[in-house]
């Protein structure tokens, strides 16, 4: 009997285990990187590119397993099947994939082979020819493959007008921008490209919808592999620890719902969270907006274990919620909240230069591990 996984009030993956599951092997090859799929007899294939060439689906009549994980490989990041669908998030920057069904041949089933290019070591080194008629000599030059792009998205949160969480230690809009900023300094320094949705104590509109609205636009860019929102956590109680968020439904008490503070608070965040819950809801049906979510889970996954790991801090786990900011399922994102600055002990470790850094390299290097760039 299969089962189904429900995060969230998200059907993350509807997937009746109709066959084995279906992982691909991954081949690197000088010049590009190769995915095969074993496919349960001959299988007409439908494959196409979208989020300018950031995701390539690829139907066939099935059925596949269930399956899903990163992909260890130049020019690919992760993967999704479905019975009927192979989802596979691509490096920014890819420049096309070739999809294609072999025959069975001897023991070898029918299989679906995904060619993704990627820089080839040997780009521009001149091939020898064999020596030619009269004795012409000919050097061929292989043509260059562009090394694909990566670029991220940080969304230092709050700012300006909106301050955020305030306490006697920290506040939150300038904990998130001292983060952002020496995330970026990370990436930058390993050829990640960074877009910064405010470098300084600014707001993108004083209006919080607005604002928000102009935020999770920089998400839904076509050149970008993930989106990052990072938060500082608040609590009338003695709360500690750091917990990372993907995008799903405030669940049934969507006042008590962490993204209302994060939504603006107040009717605003209560009116924000009911919009983006709803948003939530619609993606349910649709299996291409679960893979991304899917994506944006094992991105917040991979963010969450650098944090614990590198800051001792109590593990919140990953969890969903009606962000509105990270709504758009286009690409990976996740909001993370890096410690809660209403703790005596944590909001004055965030008060910390040092501790922050720590923080930062953890944030960076989990975002590298999950575009599987060298850290």
């Amino acid at each position: 009997m299969s089962t189904c996984c429900v995060l969230g009030g998200l059907l993350l993956l509807p997937l009746s285990a109709l066959g084995s599951a279906a992982v691909p092997r991954v081949g690197t090859h000088d010049g590009f990187t190769r995915l095969v799929i074993d496919l349960p007899g001959p299988t007409p294939v439908r494959s196409v590119l979208t989020q300018g060439n950031t995701v390539l689906t690829v139907s066939v009549k099935g059925p596949l397993g269930a399956s899903q994980g990163p992909l260890r490989a130049a020019g690919v990041v992760a993967y999704v099947t479905t019975p009927q669908r192979l989802t596979v998030q691509l490096a920014a920057g890819t420049r096309g994939a070739s999809v294609r069904v072999l025959p069975a041949s001897g023991t070898l089933p029918d299989r679906l082979v995904i060619d993704v290019p990627v820089a080839s070591s040997s780009a521009l080194a001149p091939v020898k020819a064999a020596p030619a008629p009269r004795q012409a000599r000919l050097s061929l030059v292989r043509p260059a493959v562009r090394q694909p792009i990566l670029r991220v998205v940080l969304d230092a949160g709050h700012g300006g007008v909106d301050a955020g969480m305030s306490s006697p230690w920290v506040t939150e809009k300038a904990i998130t921008l001292d983060v952002a900023l020496r995330v970026r300094t990370y990436l930058l320094q390993r050829g990640v490209q960074v877009i910064m949705v405010r470098s300084s104590d600014t707001q993108l509109s004083v209006n919080k919808r607005d604002d928000l609205e102009r935020r999770a636009r920089l998400g839904s860019a076509a050149s970008v592999n993930a989106y990052v929102s990072i938060h500082v956590n608040s609590s009338d109680g003695a709360a500690s620890g750091i917990e990372t968020y993907y995008f799903g439904t405030a669940g049934s008490d969507a006042a008590g719902s962490i993204a209302v503070l994060e939504n603006g608070g107040g009717s605003t965040g209560r009116a924000l969270t009911r919009q983006a819950s709803a948003t939530a809801q619609t993606l349910v049906g649709d299996l291409l907006s679960q893979a991304k979510l899917t994506f944006s889970a094992q991105l917040a996954r991979s963010i969450q274990g650098q944090l614990i790991g590198l800051t001792g801090a109590t593990d919140r786990g990953v969890r969903s919620d009606a962000f509105y900011v990270i709504r758009n399922p286009a690409i990976p994102a996740i909001l993370t909240e890096i410690g809660f600055g209403s703790n005596a002990e944590e909001g004055a470790k965030l008060a910390q230069a040092g501790y922050r850094e720590r923080v930062a390299g953890a944030i960076a290097q989990g975002i590298l591990k999950f575009l599987n760039h060298p850290l």
